[in-house]
């Protein structure tokens, strides 16, 4: 939550003809937030005073598509974590090799909670897009003490509700967090000779049975035909390579960039 004099310091700087980009990093404030607020934006004091999830739903104000999203990066990527006063750290990796991620991750995180800063926490290799509530554990009840593959992961009834409603979004998050699409290629030899074939493919790799049956079942849900391997790791590697099946995950998720 911002008050009146934060969010008048990040207009005046705007005001003197900082990016949005370049006022976000000055403060610390999400762009989402400051391009909210230069278009005339005002927090609700309902949204503000209130749990985003009450009676079993999310609420209304949220995007769900953005939620969709949101949760398929937390379960590949992300975690919950306790801090002070009972307000909880959500944070999630991104590797810096794509950077269009770190971005997409931090629009939807401002997204979901717009009166929370966002910020970026860099490490070697990658940056976590980081970002404080006391309403995080209400967001994603899957979260637990440990690694995800050694707990129970399910989804509650309205946040199935809402994968229902934006598979394609949630799908996206989990391909975006431990999942990639890469080209193949094989050789067959036509008239006696040797000629290559390279053709796409996507991958999803988690250790979690749970989250594996999540992704799954969301690919069975939108038509995409899969394969199934297990790794000497322990981990689970789903396959995506028919062509027709493809061709529908590029319309809806593509490479990461």
């Amino acid at each position: 939550m911002y008050d009146t004099a934060t969010r008048q310091r990040a207009l005046d700087l705007h005001a003197t003809g900082l990016t949005f980009s370049q006022v976000s990093r000055t403060t610390g404030i999400s762009r989402s937030a400051i391009r909210a607020w230069a278009s005339g934006a005002v927090p609700s004091p309902r949204m503000t005073a209130e749990c985003p999830v009450r009676g079993g739903r999310l609420d209304p104000s949220r995007p769900r598509a953005d939620y969709a999203y949101l949760l398929g990066l937390y379960l590949g990527d992300g975690c919950v974590s306790e801090g002070r006063r009972k307000v909880y750290a959500l944070r999630i990796a991104c590797c810096d090799a794509w950077p269009g991620l770190i971005d997409e991750c931090q629009r939807a995180v401002s997204a979901v909670m717009p009166l929370n800063g966002v910020q970026r926490v860099r490490a070697p290799g990658c940056t976590s897009v980081v970002s404080t509530s006391k309403h995080w554990p209400c967001l994603f009840p899957q979260h637990g003490p440990g690694p995800k593959h050694r707990r129970s992961i399910s989804l509650a009834p309205w946040q199935q509700e809402i994968v229902d409603a934006h598979p394609w979004e949630f799908l996206r998050g989990l391909i975006h967090s431990d999942g990639c699409r890469i080209t193949n290629w094989t050789t067959r030899t036509v008239g006696g000779v040797k000629k290559r074939y390279e053709y796409p493919r996507y991958f999803f790799t988690n250790t979690s049975t749970d989250i594996i049956g999540l992704f799954t079942a969301t690919l069975d849900a939108v038509g995409v035909q899969w394969k199934a391997a297990a790794r000497p790791t322990g981990a689970t590697n789903i396959s995506v390579a028919r062509k027709d099946s493809v061709a529908l995950m590029d319309a809806h998720i593509g490479p990461k960039y």
